[in-house]
């Protein structure tokens, strides 16, 4: 690949030269760019933005693609834009952002493969991208956007600010092309830090404390009290996430027909219910096979086991393996009707209604506001109960009336839950979750309003006035078409917390 910048320093070009032998930014020759020492223990490196001194010329953005041979919408340093005032007197600014090396920082703590690391001698938050599995998890996690998704390489990779040319003695890529000076680097203590960060914080930018950034900002005392950003009108869907939809909707299906099946053993009830388990448990062993699809590299899937004591993916997955192995032993029980199988069924809805709390927890993170609540897991809890009694039904097992009456609660109780989050969302002061709002009432209002209407269709309707049967079975088709719907809208609508985007970019998200 044809670097620009090299190939026109190397062909003489009158505003690009090439460092000779003796770099320009070793330490103590250019101490306003580096420190002139190492960080000592207790110590490390960051950023120093002054904002007061960029012009938007976009120089470290270059200088930041060509360092990584990243792609131009590949950005590992961004640069945004904020006004402020009013007529006649408004103000711009701008805001250039690489990652913000946080002392807690938030893509370490949810990696499930411990492809994140705080460097112990200069405090930098490292990513390997060997142990990379393409999760995505910490492009979730992280409230300013830094890890970014590469689809052709199926791993994640951020900026790690030039930590091998700062062992040379040698600025930041960014730092080292800013006409103005206006990126530097300096030391921090990490204790002291700790106890007062407001100066990570600047208008446009998430707040530092969500992982408790180490970037000093400085900003000007002019800036207007109104000042902020300016990309707000274009607000942008998230990826789908297709694989996790499947995933996702099919194994509370699993759980919730486990559990209806659980019942109806314990109630007496013996024909069918062996045949029955076995179709729940080959939807949950297919939704968590295709899951491994949503990974770019899914051949290291096991790797994600590594990081249970702290990542709810690692839980997610430990949690939903674990009930599909008790629940292939329980639908072989209810089977042969071996004795004891009402133990191993509470087992397995237990460790059901377990895996999915961890599928829940794993999207309630601070930088995707709209999934940070309760809300979310009642969302995941609701489609259980609503699918469970329908797929028993429609497999003809039992046509009970607490059958239906399980199934219409389920469809009621996600209703409720869709009205409340959505009204959540649409009386917010907070930017994201009103964006959220406006993508579900405005680019995405066909699909919402026709997953609230088969909701209640197929879930309160159907369930009353269907005779069983074939009709049964159009019914759970149905409802499962509905949640899919659903779990669509919950990827496609929620809106991260960002940095400011720049006003006229078309390759950034609002948010």
């Amino acid at each position: 690949m044809s670097l620009l910048l090299l190939d026109r320093a190397r062909e003489g070009h009158a505003h690009f030269h090439l460092e000779d032998g003796s770099p320009a930014c070793r330490y103590g020759e250019s101490p306003e760019l580096i420190p002139s020492r190492r960080p000592e223990p207790g110590e490390q490196y960051r950023f120093h933005f002054d904002m007061s001194k960029c012009i938007g010329c976009r120089c470290c953005e270059v200088a930041c693609s060509e360092q990584n041979d990243n792609p131009i919408e590949r950005n590992w340093r961004r640069v945004g834009e904020i006004e402020g005032g009013a007529y006649p007197f408004t103000q711009r600014f701008y805001l250039s952002m690489g990652c913000n090396h946080c002392v807690d920082a938030a893509c370490l703590r949810g990696c499930p493969v411990d492809a994140y690391r705080k460097d112990a001698v200069t405090g930098l938050v490292l990513h390997s991208a060997d142990t990379c599995i393409g999760c995505q998890y910490c492009v979730w996690n992280c409230s300013y956007g830094v890890p970014q998704y590469n689809p052709e390489r199926g791993v994640v990779g951020k900026c790690d600010l030039c930590h091998n040319r700062l062992s040379d003695g040698l600025a930041p890529a960014c730092a080292a092309a800013c006409p103005e000076s206006a990126i530097r680097i300096e030391i921090v203590n990490i204790q002291q830090w700790r106890q007062d960060y407001l100066a990570a914080d600047a208008p446009g930018l998430p707040s530092a404390h969500d992982s408790i950034s180490t970037t000093r900002i400085t900003v000007p005392d002019d800036t207007p009290p109104d000042t902020g950003r300016v990309d707000t009108q274009r607000i942008q869907p998230e990826p789908p996430h297709g694989p996790l939809v499947f995933m996702l909707v099919l194994t509370q299906l699993a759980v919730g027909a486990c559990t209806v099946l659980w019942w109806l053993d314990a109630a007496g009830a013996s024909q069918g219910l062996g045949r029955s388990a076995l179709a729940a448990f080959a939807v949950a062993a297919v939704s968590l096979s295709a899951s491994l699809l949503h990974l770019g590299r899914p051949v290291y899937a096991w790797r994600a086991l590594r990081g249970w004591r702290r990542s709810w993916l690692s839980r997610e997955i430990l949690g939903l393996s674990t009930f599909a192995g008790v629940a292939s032993v329980f639908a072989a029980m209810l089977y042969f009707q071996v004795p004891g199988r009402g133990v191993i069924g509470l087992v397995t809805v237990l460790a059901g209604a377990l895996g999915i709390f961890c599928s829940a927890r794993l999207y309630m993170v601070n930088a995707r506001p709209a999934w940070n609540s309760r809300q979310t897991a009642a969302e995941f809890y609701a489609t259980a109960l609503l699918l469970g009694p329908l797929f028993v039904r429609g497999l003809g097992i039992a046509d009970l009336r607490s059958l239906r009456y399980a199934a219409i609660g389920g469809a009621a109780a996600q209703l409720l839950v869709q009205s409340l989050r959505f009204l959540r969302l649409a009386r917010s002061d907070q930017f994201e979750l009103r964006a959220s709002a406006i993508l579900l009432s405005g680019r995405f209002q066909t699909p919402f309003l026709l997953r609230l209407g088969v909701l209640i269709a197929a879930g309160i309707v159907l369930p009353l006035v269907e005779a069983g049967g074939p009709a049964a079975v159009l019914t759970l088709l149905l409802a499962v078409f509905g949640e899919c719907l659903g779990r669509w809208l919950f990827f496609v609508s929620v809106v991260p917390k960002n940095i400011a985007a720049a006003f006229t970019t078309t390759s950034r998200r609002a948010a």
